[in-house]
């Protein structure tokens, strides 16, 4: 049985193996002052395939292809807010990681606000519905001497049925 474990592992890292390959290092500028530019900025443009990495953070290829495209507009001379005018012109305020606040974007702004209001609403009034609720109207002696007299003829029914 061992000897089917060890074979059935060697199989598995034998088909995996070729899959596993190197990735081509990024092309990174001459100028360690533009790198570092162009890292700042991927830093706050958001990547379009992962959607919760950075395209500083991401190697998506085309995460990759759009830090390359900041990289050659800085190169170029444009400004940080011209590459990133660019990009919110070319792929909207997804891209940006704080998009601006405007009519588009009020939900995204205000949404965690407003959820925590409606929750925190619900959670008071269901604990005001807890403090509110009557208490129990004691029970009458007729009532109890006849809950006495339904509860023996029901467990007197259970005894002849277990039997």
């Amino acid at each position: 049985m061992k000897r089917w474990i060890w074979i059935g592992c060697a199989l598995l890292l034998l088909g995996i193996g070729p899959g596993i390959r190197a990735q081509q290092a990024v092309d990174v500028a001459a100028d360690p002052a533009l790198e570092r530019r162009v890292n700042a900025l991927s830093a706050e443009l958001r990547c379009l395939v992962c959607q919760n990495q950075s395209l500083a953070d991401s190697h998506a290829p085309l995460a990759i292809d759009l830090k390359n495209q900041v990289r050659e507009q800085l190169q170029a001379g444009r400004s940080e807010r011209e590459v990133i005018d660019y990009m919110t012109q070319r792929y909207g305020d997804f891209v940006l990681y704080r998009p601006p606040f405007k009519a588009s974007t009020l939900l995204l702004w205000a949404g965690p606000a407003l959820l925590l209001l409606i929750g925190g609403g619900l959670f008071w009034r269901t604990l005001r519905l807890g403090q509110a609720a009557p208490p129990a109207a004691p029970m009458s002696a007729d009532d109890a001497h006849r809950a006495d007299q339904l509860l023996a003829a029901q467990s007197t029914t259970a005894e002849t049925k277990a039997k």
